[in-house]
């Protein structure tokens, strides 16, 4: 990002970019390109009108101030779980009723279908509840013995 663009949150707590020509765009939103593979890479900053009004290749690049800045609006807004170990999965057809641990606690939820278990790179797995919200496996190959034997029920 260019250094002639500021980040900054004003009184009523939006976040605000000035460009390189003084103008100040208030209730800008930061969004990551590739928020699970590749989070310190692309950020945009969108406009309210969904337009994007400037571009970061790296947030680790930014000053510390900015990148805090946008690191905590997107700590607020991203919530992805990190699922440790599947405790109980009520059937082995969906749906289906799971109750897992994360770094967060325990959690449960309804699995609709198997499309809901989306594998990434380096057996990563993201696995959205009915509600939408996404648990995160990093590694399902470091799961406990147990949880491996019934996530690969869904997942083949």
């Amino acid at each position: 990002m260019s250094a002639n663009y500021q980040i900054k949150r004003n009184a009523f707590g939006k976040l605000v970019l000035t460009d390189a020509a003084g103008v100040e765009h208030v209730g800008v939103n930061p969004v990551r390109a590739h928020p699970i593979s590749a989070p310190d890479e692309g950020v945009s900053l969108v406009g309210t009108d969904g337009h994007e009004l400037a571009w970061i290749e790296r947030l680790s690049a930014l000053p510390a101030a900015e990148r805090e800045l946008l690191e905590s609006e997107f700590a607020q807004r991203e919530f992805v779980p990190t699922l440790l170990r599947i405790a109980k999965v009520s059937t082995f057809s969906t749906p289906s009723q799971w109750t897992v641990e994360t770094e967060r606690g325990e959690a449960q939820f309804i699995l609709k279908s198997e499309e809901d278990i989306r594998r990434l790179a380096e057996g990563r797995l993201l696995i959205t509840s009915s509600h939408g919200i996404q648990f995160l496996v990093p590694d399902r190959f470091a799961l406990d013995r147990a949880s491996k034997k019934m996530l690969e029920r869904f997942l083949y």
